[in-house]
């Protein structure tokens, strides 16, 4: 299984904050069954620059080179918040997910924008990076009718939590959205032991509850499969 979408490492954001917690959630993982987990610590623009942060990134993964083996795999990747004109970002193909074309794309907490929407599309249509929104669940329901379906045509992935489908509140909407398709990945979205903690294998479990085990290892290997083969040309 993979975990599309975590906070796991330490000190970098609002996720982990040592080493330790960082082991004990790559142990818990590994528990659950998980074996490649991307590691997508928030980056914001305003904030700081691309190199500084793969710079932090770098370093926060080294910290965890004493990790037990046979743990998940870890690979990079960003959270990264849009802002309008990020499609015009020089760097931000630095910022997808290890070699892939995917980047995980944070959108406004709020309905967004003609400009948005088609600053998205454009990305996605310049055929070198394919944007994958991040928890869709949370600002999908805000935006107009047809837009999930736009960005959906254009080639844009869409990321759930784990949450979206173990909550008993979203759980058939999601189920639907998985069932057509329109969920390309789930994420725990982690960033700790307690009120956030890794549960991507539960999603899981719970997809194959409801939509069968064949479709289960489906998605799992169709997730492998945009990761892993998604590359560069």
């Amino acid at each position: 299984m993979l975990d599309f979408h975590t906070h796991i490492l330490p000190g970098v954001d609002d996720g982990s904050q040592g080493v330790d917690e960082s082991m004990q959630m790559l142990e818990r993982m590994q528990g659950q069954g998980i074996e490649t987990v991307v590691a997508t610590p928030h980056f914001y623009a305003n904030d700081e620059s691309v190199d500084d942060f793969l710079a932090r990134r770098e370093a926060a993964l080294r910290s965890l080179e004493e990790r037990p083996e046979g743990g998940p795999d870890i690979v990079l990747g960003a959270e990264v918040r849009y802002y309008e004109g990020i499609s015009r970002m020089p760097d931000l193909n630095k910022l997808r997910i290890r070699n892939s074309r995917l980047l995980l794309l944070e959108m406004p907490f709020r309905p967004w924008t003609e400009y948005a929407v088609k600053e998205v599309i454009d990305i996605a249509c310049q055929g070198r990076i394919t944007p994958v929104l991040a928890h869709v669940e949370r600002y999908l329901f805000l935006q107009k009718k047809g837009v999930a379906a736009r960005l959906l045509e254009s080639g844009v992935l869409f990321q759930a939590n784990s949450s979206f489908l173990t909550g008993w509140r979203g759980r058939r909407q999601a189920m639907n959205m998985i069932r057509k398709g329109q969920i390309h990945f789930i994420g725990s979205d982690c960033h700790n032991l307690t009120d956030r903690p890794p549960n991507a294998a539960e999603a899981f479990s719970l997809i194959e509850k409801k939509l069968g085990k064949p479709f289960a290892t489906a998605m799992i290997e169709y997730e492998r499969e945009l990761l892993l083969h998604s590359k560069e040309n």
